[in-house]
């Protein structure tokens, strides 16, 4: 048995959790294995609409454990919140105990949200887009060796560690200027790390092998997109930590050779949050018309999102990194009404025509070359087999197909669990 891996191909927000709550009835284990609370992971079933921050998405199958992996770094109020807003919704995680902890996440104290507020704001006209919820300067710690984590919670010197911590993060602090307060989330802090006890504690990386020995399947679930990805990403508009495949297997403790299909999701257009390159950005009325049917909007942040068409270089070099065997389109219905589509098939670069991702892209724009495809024009909100796909939209399919080299095997055409067609 192998570990399957369901991650983004584009700059996040793509609808991984609703694909994992889709899948999830499949697996045994449900694991995070990178990110933070920027997450937005959004399910919508039975008339309700759930979005979850830190925990994995199949929280919602009660057969199904979750794991927040030790490559997640997670904020104890922020998972006290979501936690206390799953049980008013009349589902308890902690109760029903579907949800342990990996002892080695970092955690995210409140002077980390006081560093990424004052850090972005120094960058001025540069900044990079944060949504400040103190994730990057976390895995500063976490690389730079002086992380707190969650295992060190329940040693009799945590007290003694975190004021260190803090203490280093205030003397940073005071370069930037003036120290906000911070009293109060000190306070919930420390109710939230008392609450986070009673959620088990485990060492994940036995725990997902042990899964693994024994024949019971595990999903991998990724936050944010490949083109996000700290290494291979955009750099420096990107997140801190590895979205691909290869962050399952350092956030997880998973050998590479334990990785078995790899669930590629995409837009069948293209979205970003924040700054950074977007070759294929419509900052026009068509932009406008995708931003407002596909409710681009931050599920956590409320943040409007960068709209536009799809991007072929960009997705095959997404491929290429995650070794992806399976795609996955989402919000086809949000094409319903236009006439054509356009796909990005190579950019211009140079003065050279290419089809792949340069180095430069942030500083040299890369021009985008469009190819015009029919558009289906009609509703498919309410399609539920492959038979009542539209022939424009079989069409669009193939041709992605084709150009991508990897099969289709799910097209989402709404937000609800049950507008998800197999093909």
């Amino acid at each position: 048995m192998q570990v399957d891996v369901l991650l983004g191909l584009q700059w996040g927000d793509e609808g991984k959790g609703k694909i994992v709550d889709v899948f999830c009835k499949q697996y045994d284990l449900v694991a995070r294995f990178q990110g933070g609370p920027n997450a937005g992971h959004t399910l919508e079933f039975d008339n309700k609409k759930f979005i979850l921050n830190t925990i994995p998405s199949g929280i919602f199958n009660e057969g199904t454990l979750n794991l927040i992996g030790g490559g997640v770094v997670i904020d104890p109020v922020t998972l006290k919140r979501e936690i206390e807003s799953l049980k008013a919704a009349g589902s308890d995680p902690v109760g029903k105990g579907t949800l342990v902890i990996a002892r080695k996440a970092h955690l995210i104290l409140p002077t980390h949200r006081l560093l990424d507020a004052a850090s972005e704001s120094k960058m001025g006209a540069g900044k990079i887009g944060s949504t400040l919820k103190g994730i990057g300067p976390t895995y500063m710690d976490k690389t730079g060796r002086n992380g707190l984590r969650v295992g060190d919670i329940t040693l009799p010197d945590f007290k003694e560690r975190y004021e260190k911590l803090k203490n280093k993060h205030l003397e940073i602090l005071s370069h930037y200027g003036e120290i906000p307060a911070f009293d109060d989330k000190e306070k919930d802090f420390m109710e939230a790390i008392e609450f986070i006890k009673t959620i088990p504690h485990v060492d994940a990386e036995h725990l997902v092998n042990s899964y693994i020995k024994s024949g019971k399947k595990v999903l991998a679930e990724g936050a944010q997109g490949t083109l996000l990805d700290v290494d291979f990403g955009s750099y420096p508009f990107v997140t801190s930590s590895n979205t691909t495949t290869a962050g399952a297997c350092t956030g997880l403790g998973v050998a590479p050779n334990k990785i078995g299909s790899v669930f590629g999701i995409f837009k069948a257009y293209a979205t970003r949050v924040g700054g950074g390159p977007f070759p294929t950005e419509l900052d026009c009325e068509t932009g406008e018309k995708l931003r407002q049917l596909g409710h681009e909007f931050g599920a956590i942040t409320g943040r409007s999102r960068r709209t536009g068409w799809i991007d072929l270089p960009a997705l095959k070099y997404a491929i290429m990194l995650n070794g992806v065997t399976d795609l996955i389109m989402m919000k086809a219905d949000v094409l319903d009404t236009f006439e054509t589509i356009k796909v990005c098939t190579h950019y211009k670069y140079k003065g050279e025509v290419i089809d792949y991702m340069p180095y430069e892209v942030i500083t040299n724009q890369a021009e985008p070359v469009l190819e015009e495809i029919q558009g289906w024009n009609q509703d498919v909100t309410g399609i539920r087999t492959k038979e009542e796909i539209p022939t424009a939209l079989k069409n669009y399919i193939d041709y992605l197909e084709k150009a991508l080299e990897v099969p289709i095997k799910f097209l989402s055409v709404g937000p609800d669990r049950v507008q998800t067609i197999e093909l």
